[in-house]
């Protein structure tokens, strides 16, 4: 591989991972954010999120679903098992099914992004 296709190849991979615009946001970043906008303390905010966190996780494991108007719904959906190949040798294996979760944007959220 040539040193500019190299380039052009780790540039664009790099591209594709990089959010559209802006920042990631961590925990302890939208923490401080909700205790600003809520004028509580950090710690109280850092509670609440935790226990709206576990509250969603809690659900989704029971298979409810958890639905903010709005914002979207978190579920759960059912995958299919199936067979794949390890791309290092090449040999087939099974995937098992599993059960992923999914998140939907709800209509308020999509209109605020675009």
């Amino acid at each position: 591989m040539t040193a500019l296709r190299a380039f052009c190849f780790t540039a664009h991979n790099a591209q594709r991972r990089k959010p559209i615009k802006g920042q990631t946001l961590n925990k302890a970043e939208l923490t401080e954010a909700i205790a600003r906008s809520a004028d509580i303390s950090k710690a109280a905010a850092e509670k609440a999120l935790d226990g709206a966190l576990a509250t969603i996780t809690s659900k989704l494991s029971q298979g409810d679903s958890v639905t903010l108007v709005g914002f979207g719904t978190f579920r759960v959906a059912s995958r299919a098992g199936r067979t794949g190949r390890n791309p290092r040798t090449g040999a087939e294996l099974t995937i098992p099914a599993a059960r992923v979760p999914k998140f939907v944007a709800g209509k308020a959220l999509k209109d605020a992004v675009n």
